[in-house]
């Protein structure tokens, strides 16, 4: 019985650290300096621009790289993305992504789409609402990508067109680990040549769990599509490690609900935020 006893008590104990380890690392985050900010572990595939209740003086570096593998080709992706709050709960973002292409199961060079920048992305985002007793943030934004040809046709002509998307993103923090957040809104893609425009809409959920005192987590994003009758849904297991005290590293795999054009993704974030 006294045996018993000791162990139960060194579990209580040790519970109890974790618990106050943790909650001084969300306190660390939260009440540094003011404005309000609440601690939120963010999705790794579609990314925020800048931490929900960015402060001003905040940056990121951001360089991402991606394999997808598609029926008749795999595609690779590149990126190379900064953001930064230049004024609090206001992030600003600017990203080049770029997607090059490699031929599959005997497919023909000339069957596959050409390597291409496929655009100049530019985006916004105000946070506004923060409720520190909730632990829930709300913010509106807009993402602007200037639209690109390909490499085999660049500059003839140079722009193609351009995609619009406003969205809205909900986050709510459950204790002191667990996370979910809903990132939604609707995407007009304009295409110069024929002046058509498209409209999608998406609503990409994430659910995660960071470990006790750490930026690290674990978790799971639904991306979801909505294309006139068409709707197209990849599940994407994640987990994001600190390797450093500035340098955090993120491992997305892509799982298609149904592989129509694509099947499985991996992803990869390298996160590098210089001091300020």
């Amino acid at each position: 019985m006294p045996i018993l006893v000791l162990a139960f008590s060194q579990i209580a104990i040790a519970q109890n650290l974790a618990a106050e380890k943790d909650s001084t690392y969300v306190q660390e985050v939260e009440q540094q300096q003011l404005p309000a900010k609440v601690f939120h572990a963010e999705p790794l595939y579609i990314d925020l621009i800048r931490d929900l209740g960015a402060r001003k003086g905040e940056k990121e570096w951001n360089l991402g790289l991606g394999l997808a593998d598609h029926l008749h080709f795999d595609s690779y992706e590149a990126l190379v993305e900064y953001e930064w709050a230049p004024i609090d709960r206001l992030g600003l973002e600017i990203e080049l992504p770029f997607t090059f292409y490699s031929p599959v199961n005997g497919s023909l060079p000339e069957s596959i789409p050409s390597h291409r920048l496929n655009s100049v992305k530019m985006a916004t985002q105000w946070t506004f609402y923060v409720s520190e007793p909730h632990a829930t943030s709300m913010a509106l934004g807009y993402i602007n990508e200037v639209e690109f040809s390909d490499f085999k046709n660049f500059g003839t002509p140079l722009i193609t067109g351009n995609s619009y998307n406003p969205f809205l993103v909900v986050a709510r923090r459950w204790g002191n680990n667990f996370h979910s957040l809903i990132y939604t809104g609707p995407v007009v893609k304009q295409k110069f040549g024929s002046n058509r425009f498209h409209t999608i809409y998406d609503l990409n959920t994430s659910i995660h769990y960071t470990i006790t005192g750490t930026k690290n987590f674990i978790g799971i994003e639904f991306n979801k599509t909505y294309d006139r009758m068409d709707f197209d849904m990849t599940m994407r297991p994640q987990l994001r490690l600190g390797i450093s005290e500035n340098t955090l590293i993120g491992i997305v795999v892509g799982i298609p609900v149904k592989r129509e054009n694509e099947r499985f993704s991996t992803f990869i974030r390298l996160i590098w935020e210089p001091g300020h």
